[in-house]
């Protein structure tokens, strides 16, 4: 199984994590890379995750993974 690419146009890296919006809300959720790509969520590359932005009067929700072994 090969990985899956960032969604953003021309940027051949590989996905890190899953971008969603809740529209009613107002908000951009980023998460862990799903385990499967779904209809309406984009999987983005950590260049394009860590810089991700939303419109004006939207929140924007980072889901961070603890790593347990450092816990």
């Amino acid at each position: 199984m090969s990985a899956r690419l960032c969604s953003k146009v021309a940027c051949g890296g590989e996905a890190i994590a899953t971008l969603t919006y809740d529209y009613a809300d107002a908000m951009a959720v980023l998460g862990p890379l799903a385990i499967r790509h779904e209809p309406h969520s984009y999987d983005l590359c950590a260049r394009h995750a860590e810089r991700l932005s939303a419109p004006q009067g939207w929140q924007v929700v980072r889901h961070v993974v603890m790593d347990q072994l450092g816990a």
